[in-house]
């Protein structure tokens, strides 16, 4: 009788494992997939109740927006300058976040001046979203590396 080398039985097994899987990728359904449709989205956490009006949410984008430039200027030193930067990134977080405002939201945030913790989550969204959007300058040559 022949002893097999421990190197060539698990490259045969290994083989035999992989043939295995290509010939079970490769009976698949003749079927077209079908595709699934994009779901609505999902409003669970959101209030059923009257929906926000196109003056609360313009409201809300412009004290938000505002209230945005404040809290960067307030670090700044040349405010004149930042104000006039800060703008249009801020008024890009408060349209996103206007996208899912609820009414309790709106309400709590105008009246309120309260920050609800879906807000709080819905703001690092938005900031994300809209500071991507800016080219960032190139970092240094080092080494002659590109």
């Amino acid at each position: 009788m022949k002893m097999q080398n421990p190197v060539t039985k698990t490259l045969q097994t290994a083989l035999l494992m992989i043939s295995v899987a290509v010939w079970l990728s490769a009976c698949s359904d003749d079927k077209p997939k079908t595709t699934l449709k994009k779901a609505a989205h999902n409003s669970f956490d959101h209030s059923h109740g009257a929906e926000v009006t196109d003056l609360v949410k313009h409201k809300f984008e412009h004290k938000f927006a505002d209230q945005c430039v404040a809290r960067e200027i307030k670090r700044s030193a040349n405010p004149d300058v930042d104000k006039k930067r800060y703008a249009k990134p801020c008024m890009c977080i408060a349209r996103f976040m206007m996208k899912d405002l609820t009414a309790v939201e709106a309400e709590k945030f105008l009246k309120e001046n309260e920050n609800t913790q879906s807000m709080r989550i819905r703001f690092d969204n938005a900031a994300y979203h809209c500071l991507q959007e800016k080219a960032h300058p190139k970092g240094p040559k080092l080494f002659g590396k590109r």
